[in-house]
């Protein structure tokens, strides 16, 4: 099904309405499908398709004659509308989260699409740009469109499972307060084997400690036995909150592998945190 529809004052062009339609119910598909992932709502994929239905049936009424204003608010209540009959309604925070989520998918996904298309339609001779007259084929940025999202929703849940276990850290050692950025470590369950008391892990760069008032913890590690220098601590301070006195600070001679993390808490401390 087509129809012409002007534009540049006489002109017309062809617009292929069953080609919209199927475009847009496939990008609305992976937006919704992505929202869903990330925040883990497992919503049954009969509600993602029916809101992707809405959203590519509604696109229709884009042709209307509309001023910005007029056709944003008409955007606005089309993603509003997909959202209710995907998620439905159960709070405020539940639907902003996703009507947030949903528009951050819509950018990186029509960004990555856009950016994509300007790498091959374009081509420079020096700092000139020149427009080849080439488009990346529908079919193509069909094929595109998810291994983007995909990639798109693979780097968030990593985010999210690193930024959710990222602390500040007061560390108080003889009147002194040394500060960390601790990421909480559900591996580390060392214990020192005299009082049973967990151990968190810094970076030696950090905090200087003397085998005179330290303490030797062994410890097995992949490639065998192993000591570990600790100190005891007067407290540390998590998050400017929770307070921990009982701990032992082991120091590591090994940098750890997370960016801007020098302390590695214990996950014995995951409760008292959460």
């Amino acid at each position: 099904m087509s129809f012409l529809y002007p534009y540049h004052g006489g002109d017309s062009l062809k617009v292929y309405v069953d080609l919209i339609i199927f475009l847009n119910f496939a990008i609305d598909f992976l937006l919704l499908l992505s929202v869903s992932i990330i925040l883990k709502r497992n919503t049954k994929i009969y509600r993602i398709i029916l809101g992707s239905i809405t959203g590519s049936i509604s696109i229709i009424f884009l042709f209307l004659s509309l001023n910005n204003l007029l056709l944003f608010m008409f955007k606005l209540f089309i993603s509003i509308l997909m959202l209710l009959v995907t998620f439905s309604f159960k709070n405020i925070k539940y639907f902003i989260s996703n009507l947030l989520y949903l528009y951050l998918s819509s950018i990186v996904l029509g960004g990555g699409l856009y950016l994509l298309d300007i790498q091959v339609n374009y081509h420079n001779n020096g700092l000139l740009f020149i427009n080849s007259n080439f488009h990346l084929n529908m079919m193509v940025l069909l094929f595109i469109g998810p291994l983007i999202v995909y990639s798109y929703i693979k780097s968030m849940k990593k985010m999210k499972s690193t930024y959710n276990n990222l602390y500040k850290v007061d560390l108080y050692l003889n009147n002194k307060i040394y500060k960390f950025n601790a990421f909480l470590d559900t591996g580390n369950r060392l214990y020192d084997p005299y009082k049973h008391r967990p151990i968190v892990i810094v970076c030696s760069n950090q905090i200087k400690v003397d085998y005179v008032n330290s303490i030797l913890v062994p410890y097995k590690t992949a490639s065998g036995n192993s000591v570990l220098k600790c100190v005891v601590v007067d407290k540390i301070v998590i998050d400017n909150h929770y307070e921990v006195s009982r701990v032992l600070v082991g120091v590591s001679n090994k940098s750890f592998d997370i960016e801007g993390v020098d302390m590695l808490l214990h996950s014995d401390l995951i409760g008292g945190i959460k």
